[in-house]
């Protein structure tokens, strides 16, 4: 079997996939945003992906995890990014305009505003046109990937930016996981030694990336609107790690999920055996 596995079509999984191909990898990759890779791992259609943490939390009985990767932060994430006319408080009883490309970050957002903020009175909504502009024209707005590093360069002046990994530690301490690679379980059962291989290559890819930082950034620049110095800035901000810490704050998300509703239990970690 040849493994399949899905690509958030983000800037943030560059370091996972630049030198994928040159670090031996030699399956497919389907391209996605979070929620159109989630549906496609949830039916089985990929074998694994960096998919949405609270794809995990919703069908982890289906599912390992891939123990040491992460896309996270440890204080701000800067493609996160809620925009609003003036501070929080204004939230109480509006509505926030969202792409619905990622169930893990509107969820945090609720949590936030729910668990930190004591504001419950939230509504979320998809627009029929483009959520930038909403933005824009004044409304508040969740935009994540790079979607939200081109509105946080474009926005209003007066418009105030709230970057949710940052608040999340402010207001925890802990990291907070984004993203986790996700194995399907039929994947793990039928095809350990392409998993192995994969997890092999994933953390060679990784390395290489860090260590040719600046090339890939030079290379990437031109297709992306943004400065081979902005790309190496947010790859460094990043967290691709996934410590104890990670698992843990992982863990009170996951907790606070189930407590405001958002999930039916707080699920076990299952990872999948790469030694």
């Amino acid at each position: 079997m040849t493994l399949r596995i899905g690509r958030i079509a983000y800037l943030n999984v560059a370091p996972y996939f630049h030198y994928l191909h040159e670090e031996g990898f030699t399956g497919e990759i389907v391209a996605g945003v979070p929620s159109a890779l989630n549906a496609m791992l949830a039916e089985g259609t990929i074998d694994a992906c960096p998919s949405s943490s609270y794809e995990y939390g919703l069908h982890a009985d289906d599912y390992f995890l891939l123990p040491g990767h992460s896309i996270s932060s440890v204080g701000p994430v800067h493609s996160v990014l809620l925009f609003t006319p003036g501070p929080l408080h204004v939230l109480a009883g509006a509505e926030i305009a969202i792409t619905g490309e990622s169930a893990t970050s509107i969820n945090l957002l609720k949590i936030i505003l729910k668990e930190f903020c004591g504001i419950n009175d939230v509504a979320f909504k998809v627009p029929g046109g483009e959520v930038e502009e909403l933005l824009n024209a004044g409304q508040s707005a969740l935009l994540i990937g790079d979607r939200a590093l081109a509105a946080a360069r474009d926005c209003p002046p007066e418009t105030q930016i709230t970057d949710l990994g940052a608040l999340w530690y402010h207001f925890t301490g802990m990291p907070f996981v984004f993203a986790l690679w996700i194995l399907r379980r039929e994947a793990v059962i039928s095809s350990p030694d392409e998993v192995i291989a994969l997890a092999a290559q994933l953390h060679a890819s990784r390395n290489h990336a860090f260590t040719k930082l600046h090339d890939m950034a030079t290379q990437l620049s031109d297709k992306t609107g943004f400065s081979a110095e902005q790309l190496e800035d947010y790859w460094r901000g990043m967290s691709y790690d996934l410590s104890d810490g990670h698992v843990e704050g992982l863990r009170l998300y996951f907790t606070l999920c189930h407590k405001h509703g958002l999930l039916d239990r707080v699920p076990d970690f299952r990872f999948f055996p790469t030694m």
